[in-house]
C-alpha cells in the first residue's frame, strides 16, 4: 500500500519538474532573442501558393520591440499573411502570460528537440496554442505551429546560421491555409489561369500557401525610427 502512494505522489511531482524545465528553456530562447532591439535585414521571398503567379522578390526586413515587424517588397505589396510577424518570434514569446506544458521530444532533420506547449492565460487572446520544437543545446526555436482565433492554424521552420548567437535566422519557411488568408482591401493578383480581377473563395479552399525567405544579413541593434512603420 505505502509502494503505491509513494509511486502516486512521485507522477505529479514529475509531471511539475518537467513542466517547470520547459518553462526555463522557454526563458532561455526568451533571453536569447531578447538581445536583439532592432534590425534591418536584407533578403529574398519566394511564394509558393498554387493558383498565384507571384515572382521572386527583392525584400527588406524591419524589426523594432516589442512587435513592430515590416517586410517591404521592391517591386510592390508581399503576399505575406498578417500573422507572419510572428516570424521574429516575439510575438509567440511576449504575447501576453500563458501556461508552458512540456510535449516530449521529437527529431527535425538530424536534430533532437524538446517540444513545448503555450496555453495562453486570457480566454480572449488570438493565439490560442503555440508548439514549439526547441533545439535545447542551440537555445533556439526549429519549428513553431501556432493555432489562432481568426487566423487559422500557421507553421513556421527556421534554419540558422551566422546570427545564430541572436536567435535569428538565416531562412524561415512560412506556412499557412490560403482560405484563412483575407487579401488586402484593393490588391489583385496574377492568376495562373491569366485573370487578374477576382479572388474566387472556392480557389483558395483547401490550398496551402508557402512563403519562403532567405536573409542574407542583418544590421542589429543600430537603431530604426518609427516612421519606417507608417
Amino acid at each position: 500500500m505505502k509502494k503505491k502512494l509513494f509511486i502516486l505522489l512521485l507522477i505529479p511531482v514529475s509531471f511539475f519538474a518537467r513542466a517547470q524545465d520547459a518553462a526555463i528553456l522557454v526563458q532561455k530562447v526568451k533571453d536569447k532573442i531578447g538581445l536583439v532591439n532592432n534590425y534591418e535585414a536584407n533578403g529574398k521571398m519566394k511564394t509558393n501558393i498554387a493558383f498565384l503567379k507571384v515572382p521572386v522578390a527583392t525584400v527588406k526586413l524591419y524589426f523594432k520591440k516589442p512587435d513592430q515587424l515590416l517586410i517591404k517588397n521592391e517591386k510592390g505589396i508581399s503576399f505575406v499573411p498578417k500573422t507572419a510577424v510572428n516570424i521574429n518570434l516575439n510575438n509567440v514569446l511576449n504575447n501576453g502570460k500563458y501556461s508552458v506544458l512540456d510535449a516530449g521530444a521529437d527529431k527535425i532533420g538530424g536534430t533532437v528537440v524538446t517540444v513545448v506547449k503555450l496555453l495562453p492565460e486570457d480566454d480572449n487572446a488570438d493565439v490560442v496554442l503555440s508548439t514549439l520544437y526547441i533545439d535545447p543545446l542551440k537555445l533556439v526555436v526549429l519549428k513553431s505551429k501556432t493555432t489562432t482565433r481568426d487566423n487559422g492554424t500557421y507553421e513556421l521552420e527556421m534554419s540558422y546560421g551566422k546570427y545564430i548567437a541572436y536567435g535569428l535566422p538565416d531562412k524561415v519557411i512560412f506556412s499557412f491555409n490560403t482560405k484563412d488568408y483575407k487579401l488586402p482591401k484593393g490588391v489583385t493578383f496574377d492568376f495562373e489561369d491569366g485573370s487578374t480581377k477576382k479572388t474566387p473563395a472556392e480557389k483558395r479552399n483547401n490550398q496551402k500557401g508557402k512563403v519562403e525567405i532567405a536573409i542574407g544579413s542583418y544590421t542589429i541593434n543600430k537603431g530604426i525610427s518609427d516612421a519606417v512603420f507608417k
